[in-house]
């Protein structure tokens, strides 16, 4: 198998990004540098296959969709500085021989770019866990995730469909022994009034501020960084912004390896899904929280195997209910740290690496 894995990060992570992989000397501004950079960091190391997390010769890696990147691979490759994204992404698949290309996402490489792929791509998977958006499937081999509800809906396009699973990132093993835990509370990820059911949980957690450590590092909408803005007050955007409550305890937002820092400094790991999946519970959050070593509570629903109310996990089916769950755990530790222990190793064993990647090779020879 000659492998070719293509991903995309959040616009707000862009700054650091540069930062990471800014360099001094021509030597260490190679394509090859940035890229081991980016894996380094850690972003969404769930996703990325252990071959390419191995650096194995026949394992390819980039981000399409980030232009100085791909810019600097074209460059190196001969091509004009005008080339067309979707063409440096064609012409590193062929010049990599891949047979199989995988695609984490599918919203930014339409149809026309899949059919249109170098003759040497013999499978063409795509990893999509979100609302459909109009997206259309029909020319891949195989679209996976850990989500049944959106499979099936998949499949109504006439889509061939499987499971498939985020991974415990190994990396996460230190971050995980760490004993002193400031924080009670840690919520990390998006902010949109669109998630209705998320910032409902939000603002009732927030109101413990008070009385524990509650910190929530916020990516915010853009309609919602407008709101608050100077300007956004003059405005009609006022359902856009959120609570003071929510806003007193926010800190910006941070990923990869920073956002590791921050587990390994939580008690507890709030997650609330966003209203796409139905009851289908297991968004990527799930699996860092019980990879950080930290107790996950999250609302009910329906989990990926292993992941159990009350014994790896815990749930809650209200605001008032995770508020409630919240005080409970602090007063018992002991209950807290088993519950956590128990999760972090179910995690790290049923859902490793080299599972994941067993799965993939799998499905890739049944396409």
């Amino acid at each position: 198998m000659r492998l070719f894995q293509n991903a995309r990060y959040y616009p707000s992570l862009r700054p650091k990004i540069r930062e990471l992989t800014k360099s001094r000397t021509k030597s260490r501004s190679t394509f090859a540098r940035k890229i081991d950079a980016f894996l380094n960091f850690r972003e969404s190391a769930a996703h990325i296959l252990l071959p390419v997390d191995q650096r194995a010769e026949w394992a390819f890696f980039t981000n399409g969709d980030d232009g100085d990147l791909q810019r600097v691979w074209a460059q190196e490759h001969g091509l004009v500085s005008r080339t067309p994204l979707d063409e440096i992404l064609k012409a590193q698949i062929e010049d990599h021989r891949a047979d199989v290309f995988y695609n984490l996402d599918a919203t930014g490489w339409g149809t026309n770019f899949i059919k249109t792929l170098p003759g040497c791509v013999k499978a063409v998977i795509a990893w999509h866990a979100a609302p459909l958006r109009n997206v259309s499937f029909s020319d891949y081999d195989l679209v996976v995730c850990n989500f049944p509800s959106i499979l099936a809906a998949i499949r109504k396009q006439g889509c061939r469909t499987e499971y498939f699973f985020p991974a415990y990132d190994p990396e996460l093993t230190p971050y995980a022994a760490r004993q002193a835990r400031p924080i009670d509370v840690l919520f990390v990820g998006g902010y949109s009034r669109h998630h209705k059911r998320r910032a409902a949980v939000l603002e009732a957690v927030a109101q413990l501020a008070c009385e524990y450590q509650i910190v929530y590092h916020l990516d915010r909408s853009r309609l919602c960084q407008l709101a608050e803005s100077p300007l956004g007050h003059f405005l009609p955007l006022a359902q856009h912004r959120r609570p003071s409550a929510i806003r007193e305890i926010s800190r910006a937002s941070i990923f990869g390896r920073d956002y590791y820092e921050a587990l390994s400094a939580a008690k507890i790991v709030l997650n609330g899904s966003i209203d796409m999946a139905g009851a289908d519970r297991g968004n990527m959050r799930c699996f860092e929280a019980l990879g950080g070593g930290s107790l996950l509570l999250s609302d009910a629903g329906n989990y990926p195997e292993g992941m159990r109310d009350g014994q790896t996990i815990e749930t809650y089916d209200s605001p008032e209910q995770a508020v409630s769950q919240i005080r409970a755990l602090l007063e018992n530790s002991e209950r807290r740290l088993g519950v956590a222990r128990a999760g972090h190793e179910m995690v790290s064993n049923l859902y490793s690496k080299e599972a994941q990647w067993k799965r993939f090779e799998a499905l890739v020879a049944s396409v």
